[in-house]
Parts: structure tokens; sequence; C-alpha cells
């Protein structure tokens, strides 16, 4: 049975993400996961976590070290249960920081500080107000970039985040979103939404804060990752420790490219797809990429959930 593991990104977080597996019995695991992480980071991430507000949690900056950690904890309770390692892992926008770390690339403290310095460099890209992010259900990904060039009227506006066949996810300055979204309904889309986050992420508003970012990244001690990793910038393996910082800087202000990301993991033998990390977002576009039948896919977000996974896949 081939076995993936899936990192999520931004909008999987919420104020006490994991809270039933840090009452159980293994719970020690998550929180001296968390407590390490507020040890990295000089505050209190796991009493943000735990407690919000969620203004806060929700701001770039602190979002993606909490899913960093909770990423982290539910691996590291994975593995202190015997859960089975698996063959190819791969995350969405930050969870490739997560993947990254599970594969042994690269130190959870080190990605810690990274990601931080990233949601800092984020957040500050883009004046308030200026950018947004809408989610365009119902119409096809050519369909959508062409509601993107008929909309943007000489403003950033582009299809950012193919999530799932019907779902992509579109970034750019704020005038032109709005625009986007009548563009896109008149289009015959289901749905088209503004997003509640704070940052317009992986459009071109975001390449000041990737080239400030590359330098952080070639300071980085890059290990080769014992697992395989695929990245949802081309969903391809990539392995060169010595190109990890290049891949990362890109990613910053290019698409995710996360429906080519889940055939890929197919591809590759793919059987069973875990979601490592809070909430359900990425096993819902997960069935939807793949083949009919072709994918069990699973999460750990709850000792539930964390059960029926370890059942279907065994320990080793």
């Amino acid at each position: 049975m081939g076995l993936a593991f899936v990192f999520p990104g931004q909008g999987s977080q919420s104020v006490g993400m994991l809270a039933g597996l840090a009452a159980a019995g293994s719970g020690e695991v998550l929180r001296a996961t968390f407590a390490e992480a507020d040890a990295v980071l000089g505050y209190d991430l796991s009493g943000l976590i735990a407690n919000g507000p969620a203004e806060q949690l929700n701001r770039t900056e602190f979002t993606q070290p909490a899913l960093l950690a909770a990423g982290i904890a539910l691996w590291r309770l994975w593995r202190h249960r015997g859960g089975t390692v698996p063959a190819v892992v791969a995350g969405h926008s930050l969870g490739e920081f997560t993947a990254l770390v599970a594969a042994g690339a690269l130190e959870f403290a080190e990605a810690l500080s990274l990601v931080r310095v990233r949601g800092q460099l984020m957040q500050g890209a883009v004046e308030q107000g200026r950018g947004a992010m809408a989610a365009i259900l119902g119409l096809q990904e050519s369909a959508v970039i062409d509601v993107c060039r008929q909309s943007a009227e000489g403003q950033v506006l582009e299809a950012v985040n193919f999530n799932a066949p019907g779902q992509v996810v579109i970034a750019g300055e704020h005038e032109a979103v709005l625009r986007a979204i009548e563009s896109a309904r008149r289009a015959g889309a289901k749905r088209a939404v503004v997003l509640p986050v704070s940052v317009p992420a992986h459009c071109s508003l975001m390449r000041p804060a990737a080239q400030r970012f590359a330098t952080e990244l070639a300071a980085v001690h890059w290990r080769r990752p014992q697992l395989t990793f695929i990245s949802a910038v081309d969903a391809e393996e990539h392995g060169d420790p010595g190109e990890l910082s290049g891949l990362l800087t890109r990613q910053l202000a290019s698409p995710v490219r996360w429906t080519d990301t889940v055939r890929a993991l197919v591809g590759r033998g793919a059987q069973v797809l875990i979601e490592c990390g809070p909430g359900k977002v990425l096993t819902a576009l997960n069935r939807r990429s793949a083949p009919a039948g072709a994918l069990e896919c699973l999460g750990l977000e709850d000792p539930a959930s964390f059960e029926q996974a370890l059942a279907a896949v065994g320990t080793k």
C-alpha cells in the first residue's frame, strides 16, 4: 500500500485546534512540541493556539508558525504511536516547510524561525487593504485565467491556487479581485467569494517579499530529504539540498498547483493520503483531485480520525 502524507497551509488554523488530541493519552507529545515552539519564537504560541484571539491567530505572521507547529506535533505523535512512515510527502504552500521538516531536510527550530520571517515579510509586502484573495468555484482553470485577464484593467490579478477541479483561488489588488468576482459570476461560477486572509499570497505582489526571503533561505543548512518530497510549485520531486532555497523563494510568488501535485502522488503509487494537520481542507481537495477510487483520504485532526488512520495503514 503506497502511503503519502500531505501538510496543509493557511486556512486550516482555528482557535483550539488539536485540543482533543492534546487532552488524550499521548498528548504530551503535542504539548512538548508546542512548548518547543514557544521557546524558539519567544512568545506564547501555544496559548494563542489554545485561547486566541482568532484575529491574532489569523494574522499571517502568527498563522504560519502555528500551522507548522501543529503539523510537526501531529507528525511526531504519528511516529510516537508507531504509524507507518510514508514513502512520499508534499505540502500546500506553507505546508511545504512542514513536509521538509518531516522529511528531515530542515530542523524544526530553524523552520519556525523561517516561517515567522516569511509571515512578517508577506504581511508587510502589501499595504493593509490593498490586496485580496477570492475562491472561484465551478469554473475550469482556463476560464478563471480568462476572468483574471479580462478583469485586471492594469492591476495585479492572477490565478494562484489550483486546488482541485473547479476550485481555483485568485489574488491581487482588491479592486481587481472584486471585478473578477462579478465577472466569474456572470461566467457561470457556482460561487465566487472573497477569502478572509490578510495578504494576497502567491501573486506577483509577493515578489518583494520573496526577494527578501531569499536571503534568509540562503543561510539555511539544508539536508537531502529522507522521504520523497513533491513540491506543489511544479508537482515534481525535489531532493537536491542545493535547489531547495531557490524553490521556496520561487514558491512565495508563484501558484500552488495542488491538483497536479495530488495526481503526481497517485502517479508515484500513493493509494492512501493522510492530511497531517488541523482541519480537513486538503482531505476534501484530495478526493476531488484524484481519479475516482484511486485514493483513500484520511486525516489526523482528532482522536477518532487519528485512530482510524492508524487502523487503516497499520504500524511499523
